[in-house]
C-alpha cells in the first residue's frame, strides 16, 4: 500500500539546524527582495564550489547570488523547473534558483544520494534507509513556506541505490545490503513486487529512453526494463562496469560509462557503452587515444548525440548509433584525471542546445552552442567551481 507524508513539520525542524549553521556562516552574498523580482528571464546555472553554491542566469549569466553550504555539496535539478536539489549531510535541501535563495526547506536523509526526474515526478533516495520519497514535480514547483505531500516507499535494506517512477506508477528500485548491490525489483502502482532481477552485480545508475524503456548498470553489463520485462545485457569483458547512463527520451539508444579493469587507479575512463534499447544490444567502443572522461563527462545533445568532455580539453560530439566522433571543439585546456572522485574536474551538462562545461583550472564555466559549434559564453567565476545543474 502507498505511504503518503506531509514533509512540513520534519522539513520545518531539519531547517532549523541548517538555519542555526546559515547564522555561524552567512551567504557570501544574497539578492535582495527587489533584486529577486526583477531577476532576468532564461535558464539557470547552480555552480557549487567548495563552501556554497552560487547562481548564474540572464543572457549573459551574471552572478544572481550566493549562498553559503557545506564544503561538498552535489547539484540535482528537481524537475519541476524551479529548484535544484542541494545533497547536504542533513538531507535534500531546495534551493530556489528562480528567485534565487537557498530556502530552509529540506527533505531529511540521513545519507541523501540519487535524484531522479520522470513523467512529472521527482524521486529522491535515501542510501541511509534506502526509501524512496516521491513529489508531485508540479507541486513541487509550487512550493512556500513547506514542501508539498509525498509518497515514501519504505525500503527493504540500505544500500547505495536508485529508484524511478514510470508514467502508471510502475517504480523501479534497486536491491543491496552492506555487502554488496545485485539488481532491482518492479513494483507496481500498490507497491506489490511483479518482477525482479538478481543477475546485477553492483547495480549503479538508471536512465530512462524512449517509449519509458529503463536502463540500469551493473558490473558484468546491464539491465533492461521494458514493458514490464528484465532483460539482461552481458559485458563483453568479464569485468565491464557500466554506472551511469545517459540517455535522450526521444531516443531507444543509450550511452553509458565502461570500466574494464577493476584494478584500475583513478577515475578516468577509456570506453563507452552503447546499448539499443529496441534490439537489446551492447556494445564497448574504444575512445581515440587521448581521450578520455569521467563520469562528470557526458550528456546528450538537441539531435540525441552524445556530448563528452574529454582530458584533450575538446568537447567531442559522439554518434550514439556507432560511436564515432563526428565533431570536436576546443573548450579547455589539457587536464588530468581527479585524484578523489569529489575533486573538481571538467564536467558537462546539457539543456536544449546549449552545453555548459565547468573549467575549474581557469575558474570559468564555458557555454557553447551545440548547433553552430561555437562557443557563445566564457563566465569568469569567483570560485572553483565543481558541480552544477541546469533549470531551464
Amino acid at each position: 500500500m502507498k505511504k503518503t507524508l506531509q514533509f512540513g513539520a520534519l522539513a520545518g525542524a531539519a531547517a532549523l539546524v541548517l538555519a542555526g549553521c546559515a547564522s555561524a556562516a552567512p551567504p557570501a552574498s544574497a539578492p535582495a527582495d527587489s533584486a529577486a523580482q526583477t531577476a532576468p528571464d532564461g535558464p539557470r546555472v547552480a555552480v557549487g564550489y567548495e563552501g556554497g553554491v552560487l547562481v548564474l542566469g540572464g543572457e549573459d549569466y551574471e552572478n544572481l547570488g550566493e549562498f553559503a553550504s557545506e564544503d561538498f555539496i552535489r547539484l540535482n535539478s528537481a524537475g519541476d523547473g524551479r529548484h535544484v536539489m542541494v545533497t547536504t549531510s542533513k538531507g535534500f535541501q531546495l534551493l530556489d534558483v528562480q528567485k534565487p535563495e537557498l530556502t530552509e526547506l529540506v527533505v531529511p536523509a540521513a545519507a541523501a544520494g540519487h535524484v531522479v526526474s520522470h513523467a512529472g515526478k521527482t524521486v529522491l533516495y535515501d542510501d541511509a534507509t534506502s526509501d524512496t520519497t516521491i513529489f508531485d514535480s508540479a507541486e513541487l514547483a509550487k512550493t512556500g513556506d513547506a514542501l508539498p505531500k509525498a509518497e515514501v516507499v519504505p525500503g527493504v535494506t540500505a544500500h547505495h541505490g536508485v529508484s524511478v517512477e514510470l508514467e502508471d506508477g510502475t517504480l523501479l528500485t534497486t536491491v543491496g545490503d552492506e555487502s554488496g548491490r545485485t539488481g532491482i525489483r518492479v513494483l507496481d502502482e500498490d507497491r506489490t513486487e511483479i518482477a525482479s532481477n538478481d543477475e546485477c552485480p553492483g547495480v549503479h545508475g538508471e536512465g530512462t529512453a524512449k517509449d519509458e524503456v529503463v536502463v540500469f548498470g551493473c558490473e558484468n553489463g546491464a539491465l533492461v526494463v521494458k514493458d514490464g520485462e528484465i532483460a539482461k545485457l552481458t559485458s563483453p569483458d568479464e569485468y565491464g562496469r557500466m554506472g551511469n547512463a545517459y540517455v535522450s527520451e526521444s531516443s531507444p539508444l543509450v550511452v553509458m560509462d565502461y570500466k574494464d579493469d577493476p584494478d584500475a587507479e583513478g577515475y578516468l575512463l577509456r570506453n563507452i557503452t552503447l546499448i539499443d534499447t529496441e534490439a537489446n544490444t551492447l556494445e564497448k567502443v574504444a575512445l581515440p587515444d587521448g581521450v578520455e572522461y569521467t563520469y562528470r563527462g557526458v550528456g546528450r545533445g538537441p539531435d540525441d548525440e552524445a556530448v563528452l568532455i574529454g582530458t584533450d580539453g575538446q568537447l567531442h560530439s559522439i554518434d550514439p548509433a556507432t560511436g564515432e566522433i563526428t565533431g570536436s571543439l576546443p573548450v579547455v585546456d589539457p587536464w588530468e584525471g581527479p585524484a578523489e572522485w569529489q575533486d573538481p574536474h571538467p564536467s558537462v551538462k546539457v539543456a536544449g542546445s546549449l552545453a555548459y562545461v565547468t573549467d575549474p583550472a581557469d575558474s570559468e564555466l564555458v557555454v557553447v552552442d551545440l548547433e553552430t559549434d561555437e562557443i557563445v559564453h566564457t563566465v569568469a567565476l569567483d570560485h572553483v567551481p565543481n558541480e552544477i545543474a541546469v533549470v531551464g
